[in-house]
């Protein structure tokens, strides 16, 4: 079952629990009780999440950064909640081919960008840059990464013939912009296609694990697994390549990110970084920082 399959149920089960819980509550305690049984149905949810938002100024931090205030978790996780339910209420359910990629032969002489989801994402996730490279005239093209909760490894040949699409369109070593889990699947493309790092331009991740993360122990899923902290695969990846090849990067990271946490974990050696204070782990794809960070590096060919 695709992702966005999976996300409609979801979703639907969601609006069943708000329904009978609010006519339960309706029949005992009237109108007030309907109305906060049926929020509590639909995104009850948010109470378990907040806890984890301030238990995240404990953890340890890169080097320099200051621990995260009250203030900043709090409005993380109300920005999480909302890119929460923007992502996988609407976006990634009913809208994952609503825009379509812009990668042709009149882009010839353009960078190109490549967007890669993460887990239990897909290419839905994008549709706000979509929109925004459209206005810029900047080719792009995003995958949904199929199927969903495989090996970090079977996305490799998807990966590279977008990759090619991209370079054959435009001419150019395109750009990746890669969220959590895909920039995983974008450092495994290299290494099964033993690609030189001069075949992209750079590559930008957004709260990426490269160093696991303990949120992967709730998942028994295969790719999940691969992103457990000094798990032997990424132990494996991280052995395969060089210097050279992190250099290519900026780590865009939070120290309020939920999801890959500590937040150490989302940096590579020798790599560019990016701070993102107060922001989830989801909402790091929609901080207009980050694309002004992509902008700035498609113009500074």
């Amino acid at each position: 079952m695709s992702n966005a399959r999976q996300q409609q149920l979801v979703l639907a089960l969601r609006l069943l629990l708000g329904l009978l819980l609010g006519a339960w509550g309706g029949l005992h305690w009237g109108l007030p009780g309907a109305v906060l049984m049926t929020w509590t149905g639909l995104f009850g949810w948010t109470l378990l999440v907040l806890p984890v938002f301030l238990l995240l100024r404990r953890l340890p931090r890169p080097e320099g950064q200051p621990r995260p205030t009250v203030a900043q978790c709090l409005r993380a996780a109300g920005l999480e909640w909302w890119a929460y339910e923007k992502v996988f209420s609407w976006h990634q359910p009913f809208g994952e081919w609503r825009h379509p990629d812009r990668c042709d032969a009149g882009h010839r002489g353009r960078r190109g960008v490549l967007l890669l989801h993460g887990f239990r994402c897909n290419r839905g996730l994008w549709q706000h840059w979509a929109r925004q490279l459209d206005v810029q005239g900047i080719p792009h093209v995003s995958l949904s990464l199929d199927p969903p909760f495989a090996s970090i490894d079977a996305y490799a040949e998807q990966i590279e013939a977008a990759i090619r699409r991209l370079e054959q369109a435009t001419g150019l070593p395109p750009l990746v912009v890669a969220h959590s889990m895909g920039g995983l699947a974008l450092r495994a493309w290299r290494r099964a296609m033993k690609a030189a790092p001069g075949r992209l331009h750079h590559v930008i991740t957004l709260g990426t694990p490269h160093a696991g993360t303990l949120m992967a122990q709730l998942s028994g899923a295969p790719n999940a697994r691969q992103m457990r902290a000094r798990s032997p695969w990424l132990q494996a990846l991280a052995e395969s390549e060089s210097a050279d090849w992190w250099r290519r990067f900026t780590c865009v990271y939070s120290c309020c990110d939920q999801v890959v946490c500590p937040s150490v974990l989302a940096l590579l050696p020798e790599a560019q970084t990016l701070v993102v204070p107060a922001s989830g782990h989801l909402q790091l794809a929609f901080e207009p920082s980050v694309m002004a960070l992509v902008l700035q590096r498609l113009r500074a060919d």
